[in-house]
């Protein structure tokens, strides 16, 4: 493995879900990263992912840097030739390669614009890492995909043993325009598996069809929730009307009587979670969330042990 940035740089998915079930079944403490350094660099807002990412290092005996760089460093340009004379004050392709001369791997966690559909699923800033990095690059959360919570969630599913399970990726609302991130990564992974997947989400909220090709979408949350095995929740701002939040007329939130049309099923939900908007506290307190926030511990251990071994 030479970067982590989706499922399409792992040649073995089933295989790295399955480690990740071993280092949290079998112990997770290890050297393999005595004298070694992992970087985090955080564009934006992290509790799980920042925490769980440098808990994971240290169990490998790694030590950890981290740096809020649009709060603690400086203004950055991410344009190749442009003249800094203006608000910015380094360029990317300096402070890239700078960061990685201090590490080993380096993680870094950027959101989408919701401004330019065409920059952000370009995916501007993580490939300008990519580009200028002398180490291995995880992506931390990027404009378009969020693969470790993805590779957390299908071991979390993997953990219930459940053949084949049936599973909903819903939207739902929310008070603020949000990424598509969580939706496309899920599904991307989802898709690598024997897992039946049905997408639903109220009309002018359809994904990018890069994500949704051969997936089963309907515009009736209910009639999807029928026998689901797993509810996955996520809310997402419009592709269509990029970044834009159109009106829906029927209540999405995700309470005990639409969980209650499920085969017993489970709710999941990446965090943070808006309560009583996205789903009633009853839904939450007794959901599948937290197991998936301790297993973003192990995910990112996984990640790392591979990137290590191929050092």
């Amino acid at each position: 493995m030479k970067n982590f940035t989706s499922v399409h740089d792992i040649k073995h998915p089933q295989s790295l879900i399955q480690q990740v079930l071993e280092i949290k079944n079998n112990g997770k403490r290890s050297t393999l990263g005595t004298n070694k350094t992992l970087a985090l660099i955080f564009f934006n807002p992290s509790l799980r992912t920042r925490l769980s990412t440098q808990n994971a290092a240290i169990n490998l005996d790694m030590d950890v840097i981290v740096m809020n760089i649009n709060k603690n460093g400086w203004n950055i340009e991410f344009e190749d030739g442009s003249v800094m004379d203006g608000s910015t004050q380094e360029h990317i392709k300096d402070a890239v390669q700078v960061i990685s001369g201090y590490c080993d791997i380096m993680g870094v966690r950027t959101f989408a614009n919701l401004k330019n559909r065409d920059e952000d699923y370009e995916e501007k800033v993580l490939k300008k890492f990519i580009e200028h990095s002398n180490v291995p690059v995880i992506s931390l959360e990027s404009a378009t995909l969020h693969p470790l919570q993805s590779l957390t969630d299908l071991a979390t599913i993997a953990e219930s043993n459940i053949p084949k399970p049936n599973i909903v990726l819903s939207w739902a609302p929310h008070p603020k325009a949000l990424p598509q991130a969580v939706a496309n990564s899920f599904l991307q992974w989802i898709t690598k598996t024997d897992a039946a997947i049905t997408l639903t989400h109220p009309k002018g909220y359809g994904l990018s069809k890069r994500f949704t090709d051969g997936v089963a979408i309907t515009n009736d949350q209910e009639s999807a929730l029928e026998n689901a095995d797993f509810v996955y929740t996520k809310n997402w701002s419009s592709y269509s009307q990029y970044g834009q939040t159109p009106s829906v007329e029927n209540d999405w939130t995700i309470s005990q009587e639409k969980m209650d049309l499920t085969n017993n099923g489970k709710f999941m939900h990446c965090l943070p979670i808006r309560r009583n908007v996205v789903a009633t506290d009853e839904v939450i307190d007794k959901s599948l969330v937290f197991e998936q926030t301790k297993n973003r511990e192990y995910a990112a251990q996984a990640v790392l042990q591979n990137l290590l071994e191929d050092l």
